[in-house]
């Protein structure tokens, strides 16, 4: 568990579903420099801007993404090495102080064979970076955790869940441009919502 939140329990049963790669961990900036090695190809020509499943980058199918990452994982420690997004920290921590329950969610287990090491540079990286949070899922179905509101990026997780009719924030970045609000560019920005968001859900036990 991360740092310990402070006494007000305000918020303290409301469960706050945070995906890792794309919204806490730049995962897209890492994955770029690990690309540019491994297609043998100069950085600039992996394009910044970039849809689901990087075909922008050269990578033709599934499978090829699977060896991609497995070489990121295996042999790059991309899940230690990828940068903080920034502001991650700071709301977070934030967030955690007003009693939020940050429950991490993240399907880093893609690669079957390899899944400690994931493990591993997932916890190193938590620690490195001192991220506070009350649990740690991995895992696809993300609807399953039962949080209250989610901030994940991926426009597959995103649609699934809000069919599920479940309140998504999506985090902004070139593989969802085209996914609706509520959305953020910015982890202010998230913090806004996640604020506004609890303050209807107070309101409405109110009535």
């Amino acid at each position: 568990m991360g740092r310990t939140p402070m006494t007000d329990d305000k918020y303290s049963n409301l469960v706050l579903g945070v995906d890792l790669d794309g919204v806490c961990a730049d995962f897209y900036y890492q994955m770029r420099e690990v690309a540019a090695e491994w297609l043998e190809k100069d950085i600039s020509k992996l394009p910044e801007e970039f849809t689901w499943g990087l075909r922008e980058w050269g990578i033709e199918n599934e499978e090829h993404y699977r060896s991609l990452h497995r070489f990121a994982v295996t042999q790059r420690d991309l899940f230690r090495k990828v940068p903080l997004i920034r502001g991650a920290r700071q709301y977070l921590r934030r967030l955690s102080d007003e009693r939020f329950r940050i429950r991490l969610i993240t399907h880093r287990l893609v690669i079957p064979h390899f899944h400690d090491r994931a493990v591993v540079q997932t916890m190193e990286w938590l620690d490195h970076h001192d991220i506070p949070f009350w649990d740690l899922c991995f895992m696809k179905q993300k609807g399953q955790v039962g949080a209250n509101i989610y901030i994940e990026d991926s426009p597959e997780h995103v649609e699934n869940l809000r069919k599920d009719g479940l309140y998504v924030i999506c985090f902004g970045n070139p593989t969802n441009r085209g996914i609706p609000a509520p959305r953020a560019e910015s982890w202010e920005q998230v913090y806004e919502l996640v604020k506004a968001r609890a303050a209807a859900l107070e309101a409405k036990e109110c009535r």
